[in-house]
């Protein structure tokens, strides 16, 4: 046996304190991880708090903005009524209300202009901003409220405007159209000729009132016709309310038509002719202006719309289909 074999070296491992120095290695890397982990860390959340900052600032710059330039001088307010008058919409009745409480709270508000450019909607909720304005007038009674007139007025847009002291118009503006509409379609021909059988199953004998699948029913018809025609004395109460003596009415003036803004103030529908800036010029006298029209905040929107995009990378990730 040959005792003089090779063995291997161990040399490093053998010398003294070599474990030491490697566990040194590791903490101090460890140590080194977790200080860059921290520096990202704050990094990350310097740069949130920068950007909710920046986004709270674009929120409330509008009113604070709206603050300072009403902080002394004295202004008309502007509150406007434009488009479809439904809820949920742009103008809709809580909308517009607000907007009129804050300018009439406002004490340097020397008066109101309803900016109104409006084919009208929803008779409940013009009826809504109409009885706010009358409620105002009488708790302030030395505020005037008037309503300028853009493209049109007509409809629940002129119901709204009724109610205000003076209303302005442009010669080429659209104004009336002081009527009740209900519209919609029917399909009973069609499926019949389709070969379709329809099935209706109902509890309550009117149930299906005015279903478009089915044959007019005339007591059904008469019914939503009486219907319409209270909603119609209504309107036209109230604009004879608002309106008073200036009317000059004719067979016609509550029949739905349509007229020029120059036809509406011979017809007493309106009072004059004026811009936004002109009726603040000559019936304030002054040309500073605010608007009190509510809006959605900035903030608002960049939430709705982080959740939207939230939400459909979720769906995307779970493969789940939406509603088509």
């Amino acid at each position: 046996m040959d005792t003089n074999q090779q063995h291997p070296d161990h040399s490093n491992q053998d010398a003294p304190g070599w474990e030491k120095e490697v566990l040194e290695k590791l903490a101090f890397a460890a140590i080194a991880e977790q200080k860059a982990a921290r520096r990202w860390g704050i990094f990350f959340k310097l740069l949130t708090f920068a950007y909710l900052s920046v986004a709270l600032g674009v929120a409330l710059y509008p009113q604070l903005k709206q603050e300072v330039e009403t902080g002394s001088a004295q202004h008309v307010a502007i509150v406007d009524v434009l488009g479809q008058i439904a809820e949920g919409e742009g103008a809709a009745a809580d909308t517009i209300i607000e907007g009129l409480r804050d300018a009439a709270k406002d004490k340097n508000t020397k008066g109101i202009i309803l900016n109104i450019n409006s084919p009208g909607g929803s008779a409940v909720q013009s009826a809504y901003v109409y009885d706010e304005i009358r409620r105002l007038k009488a708790v302030h009674p030395q505020l005037p409220i008037y309503s300028v007139v853009g493209d049109i007025c007509a409809s629940g847009g002129y119901y709204i405007a009724s109610a205000s002291d003076k209303i302005y118009v442009n010669q080429a503006s659209l104004v009336g159209s002081i009527g009740v509409v209900m519209n919609g379609f029917g399909f009973s021909n069609v499926l019949e000729k389709l070969g379709v059988e329809r099935r209706l199953l109902t509890a309550g004998e009117h149930k299906a009132m005015l279903d478009p699948f089915s044959p007019v029913n005339e007591r059904e018809s008469k019914h939503m016709q009486s219907l319409l025609n209270q909603v119609h004395q209504q309107f036209i109460e109230a604009v004879r309310a608002g309106r008073g003596e200036r009317l000059k009415e004719t067979s016609e003036m509550f029949s739905g038509l349509i007229w020029s803004g120059q036809e509406s103030v011979q017809l007493g529908l309106a009072d004059g002719f004026g811009s936004i800036d002109s009726v603040v010029r000559e019936q304030f006298g002054t040309e500073e202006t605010v608007n009190f029209t509510p809006h959605e905040r900035l903030i608002d929107r960049l939430v709705g719309r982080f959740g939207v995009a939230f939400g459909h990378s979720i769906a995307t990730a779970l493969n789940i289909g939406g509603f088509r």
